[in-house]
């Protein structure tokens, strides 16, 4: 077996083991390990009880990382994840003690119930790759991964996250329901023993690195950046949008859709990958009209319609590497 296979075969791996434990939600796996080979971060947005932190955990324990929670709340202060100085006063100096965004592997849980203050020191880690405290810029670790969930911005108690924190997320999904069928083969797990306490680390923070370097040399075409540009030059002409997606968008679903491309397995874009990740990666990224609101049209429905009006590249044989 040479050296790509392994590396495919490394993330169908994890996919399989967290599995294990979040039943009937492959797709969502999927999505969540795109981001992760991507380098980027996702936001998980539903109700209470489906499962989001369970699926959070049985990702970061399949890998073998520095994994941290937050729990954000209303009175969380910037400080309580960035870290802070504390004078010792047997040394004579301020010591830096890092905070829990300082780890590899983060779930921020229900970061829409902190301030806004708050979540922009997080944004500023996931931006910028590092974090300033007492005024000294503090880098954060090669593996950087933020696995945040919210809950919808109607309940009580939460804030909306900005524009540019959502644009931050390479991808938004929700869970939704299990069918009866997995929701009944999940009671039969958890009737001895809860499968998440199961869980072993079967990748390491090394194994992560080198399938990222493997991702970003997915080949895509010409004809296959001219079919992602336009999608993203569609959302700035629909008349339902008044924001089409950024350059920083389309950089996002060009990556996100090589990282599909490597988990199918294959060292080369085609179309499906595009329609796979695009209303994931795009659909928090526009900003819609009155007019849409008021018929409840959301981002990621726009994307799949849009989808099915842009023409699909032929893809020749030579553009096929």
């Amino acid at each position: 077996m040479n050296s790509r296979v392994a590396m495919h075969h490394l993330i169908s791996d994890l996919i399989d083991h967290v599995e294990t434990v979040v039943v009937g939600k492959r797709h969502v796996v999927k999505l969540i390990s795109v981001a992760l080979l991507a380098g980027g971060h996702v936001l998980i947005e539903d109700i209470p009880g489906v499962g989001k932190t369970v699926l959070v955990h049985a990702i970061a324990k399949s890998v073998g990382a520095d994994f941290k929670r937050i729990q954000f709340t209303p009175d969380l202060l910037p400080s309580d994840i960035t870290g802070l100085s504390i004078y010792n006063q047997k040394k004579g100096q301020f010591e830096f003690r890092p905070g829990p965004l300082m780890g590899n592997i983060i779930l921020a849980d229900e970061i829409n119930r902190t301030s806004p203050k708050t979540q922009s020191a997080l944004l500023e880690g996931m931006a910028e790759g590092h974090v300033t405290v007492d005024g000294v810029t503090r880098d954060l670790p090669e593996l950087f991964f933020v696995m945040a969930t919210q809950n919808p911005v109607d309940y009580e108690g939460t804030y909306a996250l900005p524009e540019a924190q959502l644009d931050r997320f390479l991808i938004k999904l929700s869970m939704g329901y299990p069918d009866r069928k997995d929701e009944l083969s999940l009671l039969n797990r958890v009737q001895d023993q809860d499968p998440l306490r199961r869980l072993t680390p079967i990748l390491s923070v090394t194994d992560i690195l080198k399938l990222r370097h493997q991702v970003s040399s997915v080949y895509v075409s010409e004809e296959m950046k001219n079919y992602i540009m336009d999608l993203i030059e569609a959302t700035r002409a629909h008349p339902l949008i008044t924001l089409g997606v950024s350059p920083r968008g389309t950089i996002a679903l060009f990556q996100a859709v090589q990282a599909y491309a490597f988990i199918e397995q294959r060292d080369y874009a085609i179309p499906d990958d595009v329609k796979a990740v695009a209303p994931y990666v795009l659909g928090h990224r526009l900003l819609l009209n009155q007019e849409a609101l008021y018929d409840h049209q959301n981002g990621k429905e726009l994307i799949g319609d849009l989808i099915e009006t842009i023409k699909v590249p032929v893809m020749k044989r030579e553009t096929v590497k």
